[in-house]
């Protein structure tokens, strides 16, 4: 896929720049050792106008993961919020793609930052996963100990461990891959956070070792406005494998039904499921569509 042209341009440290004409420092401590955070964003093409949704929330959780991976965030979010709507424009882009990111510079050791730049750029880019149900295998991979890092950050390094369960899942047949923690309980997809269907509730691995995922605490919140019983708790692998639909949620992913995990497939109509029923109220909140007011 190509992300840029000759055209593109992209905001870097208060300026806009093309992108094909931008460079980095291959000395930086990013580039060696992962030390950055990001956001994934989307805006959308709504009878309002662009609109980015839940941006002043992605960019609070830009903010809070610089805080806990020590790099400096000395940037004005509301500025930056208004800087991407004005990116937006300059690229022509109504339905996007939005990818912030916060790194360091020139430093060969493994000491905090003390400086940082951030990039925001865009392109268009559909759902991650598609829209057709999706195959799962359960990776071999873990999710890092909460002990070892900070999980609630969206930082860079933590996705070499994503990199490495998609590429096991895909050269096993799959089409995405779903990670245990530690003590072998459901933790999420590859970059995506997972819930289940069982007897008419929706359940969702509780936070501790997953990345808190604004989708997902949309769907939360959506399950409350629809009056859906959502529980928060360990789950194993075998009550996903005994649930009655699953479905991953994410920003790039936005809900996306799954099909099977493992060779489990589950026996609920997609269309007939809890999930997509909050797939379709999902869809018409981002697209602020009828009575979208009511459930934000």
């Amino acid at each position: 896929m190509q992300y840029y042209d000759s055209n593109t341009v992209l905001y870097l440290n208060g300026q806009f720049i093309k992108s094909a004409e931008t460079t980095t420092d291959l000395y930086g401590q990013s580039l060696h050792y992962g030390y950055a955070v990001f956001e994934g964003i989307r805006a959308y093409n709504t009878h309002n106008g662009t609109r980015i949704f839940k941006a002043k929330e992605h960019f609070d959780r830009l903010q809070r993961s610089a805080e806990l991976m020590h790099i400096p965030f000395p940037f004005d979010k509301d500025e930056l919020i208004r800087q991407t709507y004005k990116l937006l424009k300059k690229n022509n882009l109504k339905d996007a793609y939005i990818r912030p990111l916060v790194y360091s510079g020139q430093n060969m050791t493994l000491e905090a930052a003390t400086e940082s730049s951030i990039m925001i750029c865009a392109w268009e880019w559909g759902a991650y996963l598609g829209n057709k149900l999706v195959k799962v295998g359960i990776s071999s991979y873990q999710r890092p100990n909460p002990k070892s890092t900070h999980i609630e950050a969206k930082a860079s390094g933590h996705y070499v461990n994503s990199i490495l369960a998609t590429t096991e899942a895909k050269k096993n047949g799959y089409d995405e891959a779903l990670l245990l923690d530690m003590d072998n309980f459901i933790a999420e997809g590859s970059g995506a956070n997972i819930f289940i269907e069982k007897n008419g509730k929706v359940y969702t691995p509780a936070l501790g070792s997953i990345l808190a995922g604004i989708t997902r605490a949309t769907v939360i919140k959506l399950c409350r406005t629809l009056d859906i019983e959502c529980i928060e708790k360990q789950l194993t692998v075998e009550e996903l494998k005994n649930a009655d639909s699953a479905f991953f949620c994410g920003t790039a992913a936005e809900i996306i039904g799954i099909a099977s995990v493992d060779d489990t497939t589950f026996p609920s109509v997609w269309t007939e499921t809890l999930g997509a029923t909050l797939q379709r109220t999902y869809k018409a909140l981002v697209l602020e569509k009828q009575n979208y007011e009511v459930i934000i």
